[in-house]
């Protein structure tokens, strides 16, 4: 529910496919992506600052480490992050064997884990991609097999209910989530989309337990209830958004990353979007800090 229809563009460079926006509360600060540059930012939204980060390869997403840090989900793994060194460590790779796919999606959850999606990347696309779980010790257990393109993850306001979708399903489904274990169980499927109504992309949930999802073929972002009701769809000034992020000091302003698309013969370009919206979103869950054994040199 926006509280105004002003939207503001934050950035002034076009995102290939901008991705995985992350709201720093304890710095002030958003970080988001660029999978093809490849590299992360920061967007410090008072003065308009950016900070780039350049990548060895794709990058999928990103999500806060206590400490500082970063956990980044790169082709060739998931790595730790320091941006003050710019240093890479690796953790592990959650499917080295399939190299037709990239890690795609991921978001750390209410269990301290990085759960991180991968995605067939060729088109068509095939159902070769999965969702992982990758704890802080680096142990990989595989949540769901056989999707084309895991994407969607979010988590209701008491981490009970983890939401994850297949932009190519295209579906979103809900599933009891254990915050303390991170076992998920009563797996359902409460979204069915189309390119008309905005497959599903990445998306974000606020106080209220609302499901903010990412209309990436319909220049829109839907916000449904908790059971998969829409209740309103708003029209965005980007043709492609990728992912929605609550930020700001009181989680009241919403950033929408886009990508760079000739849909329909038009071109518009993949950018970072800002706008107030009158119901919060949660702050984000971080990584635990880790041990110097637990990691490799990148």
């Amino acid at each position: 529910m926006p509280t105004t229809s002003h939207f503001e563009t934050c950035i002034d460079f076009e995102l290939a496919i901008g991705e995985s926006p992350v709201w720093d509360e304890e710095k002030g600060l958003l970080w988001f992506i660029d999978v093809l540059r490849p590299a992360a930012f920061t967007l410090e939204p008072a003065s308009g600052t950016v900070v780039e980060y350049p990548m060895p390869d794709e990058i999928g997403s990103l999500g806060l480490v206590a400490g500082g840090k970063l956990i980044v989900a790169l082709r060739s793994g998931v790595h730790i992050f320091d941006p003050a060194t710019r240093s890479l460590q690796f953790l592990v790779h959650p499917e080295p064997g399939r190299p037709t796919n990239r890690l795609n999606d991921g978001k750390v959850g209410p269990d301290g884990s990085f759960w991180v999606g991968s995605m067939h990347d060729a088109l068509p696309r095939q159902p070769t991609a999965s969702l992982y779980r990758v704890t802080p010790g680096g142990e990989v257990t595989t949540i769901i097999d056989g999707l084309r393109v895991s994407n969607g993850l979010a988590w209701n306001p008491d981490g009970t209910t983890m939401y994850h979708a297949d932009s190519r399903g295209p579906v979103v489904r809900a599933f009891d989530f254990d915050p303390g274990s991170g076992q998920v169980s009563n797996q359902r499927t409460i979204i069915v989309l189309d390119e008309k109504g905005g497959l599903p992309d990445g998306a974000a949930v606020d106080v209220e337990g609302c499901y903010w999802s990412a209309g990436i073929s319909a220049g829109v972002l839907n916000r449904f209830t908790a059971h998969g009701s829409l209740l309103e769809t708003l029209v965005l000034p980007v043709a492609a958004p990728t992912m929605p992020c609550f930020g700001g000091p009181d989680f009241k302003t919403m950033f929408v990353t886009s990508l760079t698309t000739d849909r329909d013969g038009k071109h518009s370009t993949g950018t970072l979007i800002a706008f107030d919206v009158a119901v919060p979103g949660l702050p984000t869950y971080r990584f635990p800090e880790q041990a110097p054994h637990a990691l490799h040199p990148a």
